[in-house]
C-alpha cells in the first residue's frame, strides 16, 4: 500500500479521489440519459465532495504531481462542465424548446463546453503541482458548475423558464475566462 503515499503514484490517495470524481460523473451522465436526474444530481454533488478532498489531501501529504494536476482538470471538465451543461440540455432545453430556440440552446451549449474546456487548459498550462493561489482569475469550473445547478433548479421550479437558462449559461460561460478575481477557499 505505499503506492497510495507515493507522490510519483498514479495511483496515490489524492488521485484514487479524483478517480472516485470521475466515476460519479461518468455514473451522473448515465443517469442523465435515463431521464434520472435526481440521482445524477446526488451523483454530481458526490463527485464535488471528492473534488474538494483530492486536493486537500494532495497538499496534505505532499501528493501533487503533474499526472494530478491532469488528471483533476479533467475530472473538473467532467463533473463542472459536461454533466451539468448535459443535465440542462436534457431536463431544461429538450422538454420546453424546440426549433430555432432549441437550435440557439444548442449553440449556447457548446459554448459553455468550450468555454470551460480553455479554461482549465488555460490553468494547467499555468499552474504548478502543490501550490494554491490565492485568488483564482475567472470564475473556477466547479463554481460555473454550482451556478449552472442553481439555474437548472430555478428552472426545475419553474421559477425562470429555458431561455433565461440560455443567457444565464452564456454569461456564466463567460466569466469563466474573465478577469473576475474570485479568493481560493
Amino acid at each position: 500500500m505505499k503506492f497510495l503515499w507515493t507522490p510519483s503514484s498514479h495511483f496515490n490517495l489524492a488521485n484514487l479521489f479524483t478517480f472516485v470524481n470521475i466515476t460519479a460523473g461518468l455514473t451522473a451522465t448515465y443517469f442523465i440519459t435515463q431521464n434520472n436526474f435526481v440521482l445524477a444530481i446526488i451523483l454530481a454533488w458526490i463527485g464535488g465532495a471528492f473534488d474538494i478532498f483530492d486536493g486537500k489531501i494532495a497538499r496534505k501529504y505532499n501528493l501533487s504531481n503533474e499526472f494530478g494536476v491532469q488528471l483533476d482538470s479533467f475530472a473538473d471538465f467532467l463533473s463542472f462542465v459536461l454533466v451539468p451543461v448535459f443535465l440542462i440540455f436534457q431536463a431544461s432545453y429538450a422538454k420546453e424548446l424546440e426549433g430555432g430556440a432549441f437550435l440557439a440552446a444548442g449553440v449556447v451549449s457548446i459554448y459553455y463546453v468550450i468555454s470551460g474546456l480553455r479554461r482549465l487548459i488555460h490553468f494547467n498550462l499555468n499552474a504548478d503541482a502543490g501550490e494554491v493561489e490565492k485568488y483564482f482569475t475567472g470564475v473556477p469550473t466547479p463554481l460555473g458548475g454550482i451556478l449552472l445547478w442553481l439555474v437548472y433548479l430555478l428552472n426545475a421550479y419553474a421559477i425562470i423558464p429555458a431561455t433565461v437558462v440560455m443567457g444565464a449559461m452564456l454569461i456564466i460561460g463567460w466569466s469563466l475566462n474573465s478577469t473576475i478575481k474570485v479568493r481560493h477557499p
